[in-house]
């Protein structure tokens, strides 16, 4: 035998081995039945691509909204890439299918399948909710990700939807939000009594104990209701979307805020439906949620740094709330806390998990983030 055939003659013997040591190896590793997320044998351990699966999802953002609107609209684009087109995800914006803050009962009833919001919407339900969005001098956009995905956040936050047949995932993060845009300027505590804003979650009740009214407006009702005096400001969510809106037109001071410094928002399926997914669907979605979750706070952050410039060059001036008013602040925080856990057991548990972590993640970012920081 001539070396190359010698050669030829013993990669060949080679690569069958490897295949055969391969198929050996995954006949014994690989028990789908004993998968800890697959406790059905009647599941399809692959996916069936002559079986199309389709699945209603409605949003509370008009159609193509940046950051968030868009963001779902790529997810569902990336869902139907990756299961080969078995698994298709229709998007619904606010108001073609239900309004947008009624995808939460309308996905809890079954008429829809799937929905993109935010928790704190839904804080009528049981105030617990509003602590999955962030609360006031709380989470960062990084420590509440954090706590949902290794400190218990996550798997509260699904035992108390499954009563409303929903299965939560992170949909997303806003990262740090602005105080907001107000027609007058804040110079003391005494300029915000009586005021009239759009806040909602726990903000919102903070700042009522401060003295505000708190209004619940949606997307497309702030910036007539902020020009016509109806309500005298309003919190957004930061330079990226805020400049969009147009507030500065009818409302030039900015604020820094406090109420939401890392609120998440939620992609949200019906229990129901969740359940009758393949084990290969559901992990597709779990993966494709979690980019999601990933690419719409570094998102965030990118446009926010052009957007503040681009808001600069149009005149604005950016402001901070006066001592007693971030002092009010937390004044008022604590009281909301202490009343709501006292009549609530969920928001006691889930506050207190928060808080916990919170201390932990206080003690390591005093040490490292904030002396970075300050020096930089």
């Amino acid at each position: 035998m001539n070396r190359r055939d010698f050669l030829t003659t013993a990669s060949a013997t080679s690569a069958a081995l490897a295949l055969n040591a391969c198929n050996e190896s995954d006949r014994k590793a690989i028990d789908y039945s004993k998968h800890p997320q697959k406790k059905t044998d009647k599941k399809n351990v692959y996916i069936n691509k002559n079986k199309k699966t389709l699945i209603k999802l409605a949003t509370s953002w008009p159609a193509h909204f940046p950051i968030m609107g868009t963001g779902v609209e790529k997810f569902a684009q990336r869902v139907k890439d990756v299961s080969g087109g078995s698994l298709e995800i229709k998007i619904y914006p606010k108001n073609t299918l239900v309004p947008a803050l009624a995808v939460f009962d309308a996905c809890s009833s079954g008429q829809i399948d799937a929905f993109h919001s935010g928790p704190y919407y839904w804080k009528g339900k049981n105030s617990a909710f509003s602590l999955y969005s962030g609360i006031p001098f709380g989470f960062t956009a990084e420590e509440i990700n954090s706590w949902m995905t290794f400190g218990g956040g996550l798997e509260l936050w699904r035992e108390q939807y499954a009563k409303y047949n929903l299965h939560p995932f992170l949909g997303g993060n806003t990262n740090i939000q602005m105080g907001g845009w107000f027609r007058k300027p804040i110079n003391s505590l005494a300029d915000m009594q009586g005021l009239k804003m759009r806040i909602p979650g726990l903000g919102g009740e903070v700042f009522a104990k401060m003295g505000v009214n708190p209004v619940l407006l949606p997307a497309g009702e702030i910036y007539t209701s902020l020009e016509r005096g109806v309500i005298d400001a309003t919190e957004w969510v930061g330079p990226a979307l805020d400049i969009k809106m147009g507030f500065y037109k009818v409302a030039p001071y900015y604020y820094s805020g406090w109420h939401e410094p890392g609120s998440i928002l939620e992609l949200t399926f019906s229990k129901h439906i969740w359940k009758k997914m393949s084990f290969e669907h559901q992990s597709i979605i779990e993966v494709c949620a979690s980019e999601m979750n990933a690419n719409m706070t570094s998102e965030f952050h990118h446009e926010n740094i052009y957007a503040l410039s681009k808001l600069q060059g149009l005149g604005v001036k950016l402001h901070n709330f006066p001592a007693d008013v971030n002092i009010a602040g937390k004044k008022a925080l604590k009281e909301v806390v202490s009343e709501l856990s006292s009549k609530n057991e969920d928001f006691e548990k889930v506050y207190e998990s928060i808080n916990d972590y919170l201390q932990l993640s206080r003690a390591w970012s005093d040490v490292s983030l904030r002396n970075f920081l300050n020096e930089r």
